[in-house]
């Protein structure tokens, strides 16, 4: 296993003063699986006392002491180092009532979350494996150390972490493991809302329709407001799928952005409570994107997320249901208004959305593919986009007499829609004189 010299020389340190030494958990299962590791955490036999007599002449960084990690400065970051150590229950599914420091690496790794990541290798042992991870690596398993439902319940989290890992490498969730998930969901009701909004992220981010269908149960725990989509009959012929059916397959179709796959997973959570039949059985969801914007806004403030990102699935829910024509003047008001980066998570949605129905929308996908590339080319001249582009300001129409007000502010955005029609061109004196006439 490649260590990078930084951490070696870390673990050499350790290893030279009589103290076991192991690189630990995600670096190990993904060199073994041949993907390059990003970070290196280590676990050793010397207590945090001794780590911080050993690395006395470093930087070090003691957060997390009490638990018995050290963190060193390296020139490749803060390396974490961590004393074997047992421990006792999860009072409040997050930390360990207690924390017990132990010589032996086997009683470290079985503490740990899945067999997977129960797995160290030392340069001079070699890899340690008491749990079988490398052969539940080869069979594409994830199976909890253990007694699955202990594990769940000293930390809840882990149910979110494991439907992560099975979808992120592709891992069927052994059966017992899967039992205890299912049977220990209450737990997740007691965690700290950021921690779920992390874990579901990178859930969200790495799912395929498949891993949404088969987590539905799980994920509802954390989102009811998606419960009532499952299995949701949409009565439309424009509809292969139910409701979750339909948001699974539009998640899988967007790239991994966590403001595109929330939009996606929220875009049609209004539809259940917006549904109409009408006189020839076909469904309807009048007002679904406006009332599933409310309640994308309601479950991103409960799970206290990042208000960028919350605004921005927002915004992306309440408008994926609107439709433009591929002209320039249609282009040049959404440019204004939205911004290129904003209409092309837009335009991005509206095709997943149209794809994953499962009928044939090719001519309105097309269409979106046309504006898109329209305002890419605007966005790459120079015009008036903005009122702060536009060739006059609101101190030009003071000089002109005007009072500072609602009128001023009326008055420059009427000429800013002028130009963005076309009717007039971006120039101050042309501006000036249409405003004269007036």
């Amino acid at each position: 296993m490649y260590i990078p010299k930084e951490v070696l020389e870390l673990m050499d340190r350790l290893e030279d003063s009589g103290h076991e030494c192991w690189a630990v958990g995600g670096c190990v299962r993904d060199w073994l699986m041949g993907i390059e590791p990003h970070d290196y955490d280590c676990c050793t036999a010397a207590t945090p006392e001794q780590m911080q007599e050993i690395f006395s002449d470093r930087q070090l960084v003691l957060a997390g002491l009490k638990h018995g990690t050290v963190g060193v400065v390296t020139e490749g970051g803060v390396v974490e180092i961590t004393t074997f150590r047992t421990e006792g229950g999860y009072a409040d599914s997050r930390h360990p009532d207690w924390v017990r420091f132990v010589r032996e690496l086997r009683e470290d790794l079985a503490r740990r979350d899945f067999t997977v990541n129960a797995m160290a290798y030392s340069p001079r042992r070699g890899l340690a494996d008491p749990f079988g991870g490398r052969e539940d690596l080869k069979n594409g398993l994830l199976r909890a150390v253990g007694d699955p439902a202990q594990r769940f319940r000293e930390d809840a989290l882990r149910i979110l972490r494991g439907l992560r890992f099975a979808a992120r490498f592709g891992f069927a969730i052994e059966p017992q493991t899967l039992s205890a998930m299912h049977a220990e969901a209450a737990g997740l009701d007691a965690l700290a809302k950021e921690r779920v909004l992390t874990e579901l992220t990178g859930f969200v981010c790495c799912a395929k329709a498949a891993d949404l269908r088969a987590g539905a149960a799980l994920l509802c725990r954390v989102l009811p407001e998606l419960g009532p989509c499952m299995g949701f009959d949409q009565h439309n012929r424009n509809h292969t799928h139910d409701v979750f059916g339909h948001i699974a397959a539009v998640v899988e179709l967007l790239p991994p952005v966590p403001e595109l796959r929330f939009a996606a997973l929220l875009h049609d959570v209004g539809k259940p409570k917006t549904f109409s039949l009408d006189a020839q059985g076909q469904g309807h969801f009048y007002g679904h994107a406006s009332a599933g914007a409310v309640l994308a806004d309601g479950i991103l403030r409960r799970l206290k997320a990042p208000t960028a990102l919350r605004e921005e699935v927002v915004f992306l829910v309440k408008h994926h249901m609107d439709r433009y024509s591929a002209d320039e003047k249609t282009a040049r008001r959404l440019l204004s208004r939205h911004g290129l980066a904003r209409m092309e998570r837009l335009l991005a949605l509206q095709a997943a959305d149209l794809a994953g129905t499962g009928t044939d929308h090719g001519d309105s996908i097309l269409v979106l593919k046309e504006l898109e590339i329209l305002l890419r080319d605007l966005a790459r001249q120079e015009g008036a986009l903005t009122l702060k582009t536009l060739a006059v300001k609101g101190k030009d129409l003071l000089e002109l007499g005007y009072a500072p007000g609602p009128e001023l502010g009326r008055t420059l955005n009427a000429l800013l829609e002028q130009v963005l029609a076309g009717e007039l061109p971006n120039e101050r004196e042309a501006l000036l004189r249409r405003i004269e006439i007036k």
